[in-house]
């Protein structure tokens, strides 16, 4: 199995976290596309720092790998794909569920580590839904609102989420208690991103995350945890 990524998406730069902090490198290579997207969709630029060749098929546009998988699509070309090399098709473009298969069914390739324990799935699962709409693609709905009332309601949305989980991690190390989970992982992946890009570049600049009591040292506590830090790349970013 191959991944695609890009360095620059936070969607994803969850699989990549979830890869590290398994152990699955070894099982599941990786490529990086440009972390401009261009008109031509995500591209391979091995000549720019960070970025990859497409080591699988040779390609050089990622919109050559769906249509390798269905010459019909006429759908988005996304990041993440996971790629199943033996079968040359894609398996899944969809973060949240490339990180939970790599969390089972992979689970007896890696470390040991389990992101998604069976008896926690359901608590999981609800904090990564409560936090997708206002705060992961609240970031989104802030910088691209095309009314002053949709962005309004977007940005407020975001920084009552915000403000709700700064209060929830006074008194716990991660969002769904003692142990780091999935749910961290897709919170970090935006957090990281809030000051540098969304604060300014999207308009979601009621606070930065570093002004919060709780958000920012949680923020710093899962960089320097392995399999994040050295999968951020602010210059992509």
């Amino acid at each position: 199995y191959h991944l695609y990524v890009s360095y620059a998406c936070p969607w994803a730069h969850r699989t990549l976290v979830t890869r590290a902090l398994l152990g699955l490198e070894e099982t599941i290579s990786v490529d990086i596309v440009d972390p401009y997207r261009g008109e031509g969709g995500w591209q391979f630029t091995p000549e720019k720092e960070g970025c990859t060749v497409d080591s699988v098929n040779g390609f050089d546009y990622l919109r050559e790998t769906y249509l390798e998988a269905d010459p019909e699509y006429t759908g988005r070309v996304t990041v993440p794909v996971l790629y199943d090399t033996r079968e040359d098709t894609i398996v899944n473009n969809e973060s949240r569920e490339i990180m939970r298969n790599l969390t089972t069914v992979f689970s007896d390739l890696g470390t040991g580590v389990d992101l998604a324990p069976e008896t926690d799935r359901e608590a999981i699962d609800e904090i990564l839904d409560r936090i997708y709409e206002p705060i992961n693609n609240g970031v989104y709905r802030t910088g691209s609102a095309d009314t002053q009332s949709a962005y309004d309601d977007a940005v407020v949305e975001l920084f009552d989420a915000l403000e709700h989980w700064d209060s929830v991690l006074e008194d716990q190390r991660y969002l769904a208690g003692d142990r780091l989970t999935e749910a961290d992982i897709a919170m970090y992946t935006t957090l990281v991103r809030f000051d540098e890009v969304y604060h300014t570049h999207f308009m979601c600049n009621h606070k930065l995350i570093r002004e919060y009591d709780n958000l920012w040292p949680y923020l710093r506590d899962l960089y320097t945890t392995p399999g994040f830090g050295e999968t951020t790349r602010m210059d992509h970013i």
